[in-house]
């Protein structure tokens, strides 16, 4: 097989799909790998890695898609890459369809088969998603810390606190992988923490493994009574494949108290809050109610040395039995890989995108045969 590992052309996306010793494995199992010239310079790889490895350099993005039978990609395609998409060919990589009504109306033109790492599910587990959570929930409280700063226009509170003086409050929305590693961060930083859950055996698994942060049943009321004291409010909601709920309405943020920081993490899956919008690294942040809204899509990609490393750790052994067997031979060995796929033969496939628009779904099950 032909795998081809484009540039990602996203606003500040430095991160890169393959890494030298992948297109190695790749090319050791008798597959062709093309990578666009550049590809890997923003995680810190050469193109002279990459041809070391034994992968063949291409000069233009164009060139990768024409020629590949496999792409493999960090971010979902642009508008201007989804036409070089076509049928027969496999996409592997983050979609986040359930907000993006135009881009899967776009791939399921194209009729290439459409594998999004963060709806591969095992044992109820985002194993390819779960990552980049982790890196996304770590930098909220970076990032929302930095942005408390008076000079950041925030409320000039310092998370940690010191002697006799109270720490900030942190509440995190949501116990997932990226709560998780926010409620980490932030109870490392000395702040006082509350994660909002509505698992109740969850809640049990953070009141035994995290003892300085404490656990609250996520509903509205409880939220509300929250908001007047919070300094950081971290959206980390999660719905597989699914549009984000929002949790957050406008009323509730004005309780807020004026120069507090939401990050929402969840803004790739529309986001968590009403006056959530997506930004980028460059423009990261607006206010809304006087609250600092940090809702950058591509959170990861700051940091795109670990993240790319982090993502092919996971990603690789997927694609290794993509290019060794086709959609249909690494489903039989990975039955997981069926459940990524979110569009195939024109079809959603997969139910909560197709809810999302109102699209007919299709299994895809029965579609790969």
């Amino acid at each position: 097989m032909i795998i081809g590992c484009p540039k990602e052309i996203k606003s500040q996306e430095h991160r890169v799909a393959l890494l030298p010793s992948g297109a190695f494995q790749l090319a050791k199992h008798g597959h062709t790998v093309l990578v666009e010239r550049n590809a890997g310079l923003g995680s810190g790889y050469k193109n002279e890695d990459y041809e070391s490895a034994g992968a063949k350099l291409v000069d233009t993005h164009e060139g990768v898609f024409a020629q590949a039978d496999l792409i493999v990609k960090v971010k979902e395609p642009l508008a201007t890459e989804v036409p070089l998409l076509r049928k027969d060919q496999i996409l592997f990589t983050y979609l986040h369809l359930a907000a993006a009504k135009e881009l899967t109306e776009g791939l399921m033109k194209s009729g290439a088969t459409c594998i999004a790492y963060e709806t591969v599910e095992v044992n109820r587990r985002l194993p390819l998603l779960e990552p980049m959570s982790e890196i996304a929930g770590r930098m909220s409280i970076v990032m929302g810390g930095f942005y408390l700063a008076k000079h950041n226009g925030g409320s000039g509170v310092l998370l940690g606190g010191v002697p006799g003086v109270l720490p900030g409050k942190v509440v995190v929305i949501g116990g997932g992988s990226s709560g998780v590693n926010a409620a980490r961060m932030a109870t490392g930083l000395g702040a006082d923490v509350t994660i909002l859950e509505v698992d109740l055996e969850r809640m049990r698994f953070l009141d035994i493994t995290m003892h300085s942060a404490h656990t609250l049943f996520s509903n509205e009321q409880h939220l509300v009574e929250l908001l007047p004291t919070v300094d950081l409010l971290v959206g980390a909601v999660l719905v597989p494949g699914a549009k984000a709920p929002k949790l957050i309405t406008r009323q509730m943020l004005k309780r807020m108290r004026p120069g507090s920081v939401l990050v929402d993490i969840a803004i790739d899956q529309g986001g968590c809050a009403e006056t959530s919008r997506p930004t980028t690294h460059m423009d990261p942040t607006y206010v809304e109610e006087g609250v600092i809204h940090y809702c950058v899509a591509n959170m990861p990609g700051a940091y795109a040395r670990t993240a790319t490393q982090a993502l092919t750790n996971v990603t690789f052994p997927y694609l290794e039995k993509l290019a060794d067997g086709g959609v249909k031979g690494a489903i039989q060995r990975q039955p997981a890989l069926l459940s990524g796929i979110n569009v195939m033969n024109g079809k959603v496939t997969y139910q909560a995108v197709a809810d999302s628009f109102g699209f007919e779904y299709a299994d895809a099950k029965t579609l790969v045969g």
